[in-house]
């Protein structure tokens, strides 16, 4: 084995990098919250590592709109570098045989900055996991939801990867989209489970338009299922397969190939037999997509609709939070047919669609808390009433 396929001072130079970097937001964490009570300590890492996984995902998008996925076309550095910097001879190689290729010095830099930022979310989230499991008898939750996050991060850095050594593979692309959806979701939870804030009770005779957990975790899997169709439009470039609206290219009802548009297992560009992906296919990905957000939309509308007719203060406010998310995706996903696809408006879609998720998870959370509050009160009486006997 030569000594180059066991050189391990890339990475190394990588995970120093991802410590340096983490120190800021950490640091800033610790200043800040170095005398207060252990959950709120813990609750405030939450927030900060929430915030910046929510950037990562924007970032994400923007990695992905302007086509730097592979514009370091190895991992985790960039041509066995840690930065694009020590890889200039490598990058100016590729860029000079294929001016109009998938590496530059930009998307090297793009490429390279969205993989320190999934690291530090990394180190931060390992941070976040040493310190609940040492206050594990102070946590409102198990310990173990932590362990589940950095789990899921390392699965996330996975996809990262396999992002890049598959080219861009559809199906892993749309997975990471995802996964990072998911993390978002997670981080929420724990977020709001520390933070121990329930929903306040409906005023009386407002019993009708009570929402339910149930209720938001439907709406939460729908638009989580549009986030898919989303992401499968996006890796597969199919925004611009439709150009009009309502219309698709002059027809209400184009011509659509959905067998081969949604087949998951093929490469970029490729049908499942191996032959280029025909236009047609690139049509029913797209028409899916705008279907699914008309039932997407009137569940968001529905949803904000209950909430404001309960006439709590914190229920209005998910309301008006609700209805605007609706609004700018609607507006951001037209813009993205009418205009050609701006990367503004692209970049609002994407980071609508992580705010709803954020949104209806921590709304599902504190519907979740109120209706195990009152059960979890009776317990403790109960055990207080037991030990009082007992003694």
């Amino acid at each position: 084995m030569s000594a180059s396929a066991v050189d391990l001072s890339p990475l190394l130079r990588l995970a120093l990098l991802a410590g340096v970097g983490a120190l800021l937001p950490l640091s800033w964490w610790w200043l800040r919250q170095r005398g207060a009570p252990v959950r709120q300590r813990l609750a405030a890492l939450t927030a900060l590592t929430l915030f910046l996984t929510f950037d990562l995902i924007v970032f994400g998008a923007f990695t992905r709109l302007t086509d730097s996925g592979l514009g370091c076309p190895d991992w985790p550095g960039c041509y066995g570098e840690a930065s694009p910097l020590a890889a200039q001879a490598d990058i100016q190689a590729a860029q000079t045989a294929l001016p109009s290729g998938p590496v530059t010095f930009a998307k090297a830099w793009i490429e390279m900055i969205h993989r320190y930022l999934a690291m530090v979310v990394g180190v931060l989230i390992l941070v976040a996991t040493a310190a609940s499991w040492r206050a594990r008898q102070a946590l409102p939750h198990s310990p173990w939801w932590s362990v589940a996050t950095l789990v899921w991060v390392i699965v996330q850095g996975l996809f990262g990867k396999y992002t890049v050594t598959l080219k861009l593979y559809p199906a892993v692309v749309t997975l990471h989209l995802l996964g990072a959806m998911l993390l978002l979701l997670m981080l929420v939870l724990q977020h709001e489970s520390l933070r121990q804030r329930p929903w306040p009770a409906a005023p009386q005779g407002g019993g009708r338009d009570r929402v339910t957990p149930w209720v938001v975790g439907a709406v939460l899997a729908l638009v989580m299922l549009q986030i898919a169709l989303g992401g499968w439009v996006s890796t597969n470039y199919a925004v611009m397969a439709c150009s009009g609206f309502p219309t698709c290219n002059g027809q209400w009802w184009p011509a659509m190939d959905a067998g081969h548009g949604f087949t998951l297992l093929r490469e970029l560009g490729r049908a499942g037999h191996g032959g280029f992906l025909p236009f047609e296919a690139l049509v029913a990905i797209h028409m899916a997509h705008r279907g699914f957000a008309l039932l997407v939309f009137a569940a968001l509308l529905a949803l904000a609709w209950a909430l404001h007719r309960q006439g709590q203060a914190t229920a209005r406010r998910h309301a008006l939070a609700l209805l605007g998310l609706a609004l700018l995706q609607a507006a951001s996903g037209l813009s993205n047919v009418v205009l050609g696809w701006p990367i503004a408006g692209a970049l609002a879609h994407s980071g609508g669609a992580a705010a709803l998720v954020g949104v209806l998870a921590s709304l599902l959370a504190r519907l979740q808390l109120a209706a195990t509050a009152p059960s979890l009160s009776l317990s403790l009486i109960r055990s207080g009433r037991e030990r009082l006997g007992a003694a």
